[in-house]
């Protein structure tokens, strides 16, 4: 399975985006409202100069304490953002997510994002992969 058929199956297309700048207290309010667990940060919806997660929010929240929250989403994200492209396959990006620790990766084409795929998404992908092969192997054992 490739990630543009991730994509295509995904409930909601398109990318949930902060500008630079924006202040870490906005990306809480987003990631919680949104139920999601990391926001990109983008000066136009396509170009990544960084990603935030709510790990990078709880582990600031541990060291300073709520005071965090009035910094700039610059000063917490990550900024050697690691992406994938649409023709990459799931596996690939599985293991690229697994070794790198990484829940969220961007999906570059031409150098802008089109997408921001989870590990959950990749999972689940790939699970119904599996489920697929698993119905047509008992179909020709099977007889039917």
């Amino acid at each position: 399975m490739l990630v543009s058929q991730i994509i295509r199956n995904k409930a909601h297309q398109g990318v949930l985006t902060l500008e630079p700048g924006a202040s870490v207290a906005e990306a809480a309010q987003l990631l919680s409202e949104k139920r999601i667990g990391a926001v990109v940060v983008s000066p136009d919806g396509e170009k990544v100069v960084g990603i935030l997660s709510e790990r990078d929010i709880v582990r600031e929240l541990g060291k300073r304490g709520a005071a965090c929250l009035d910094s700039k989403v610059d000063d917490l994200m990550t900024r050697n953002v690691f992406g994938c492209s649409p023709e990459d396959s799931a596996d690939l990006v599985l293991q690229t997510m697994t070794q790198k620790r990484f829940r969220h990766l961007p999906v570059m084409n031409d150098g802008k994002m089109v997408a921001l795929i989870s590990i959950g998404d990749v999972v689940a992908a790939r699970m119904s992969e599996l489920q697929l092969e698993k119905d047509a192997l008992t179909g020709m054992i099977m007889g039917y």
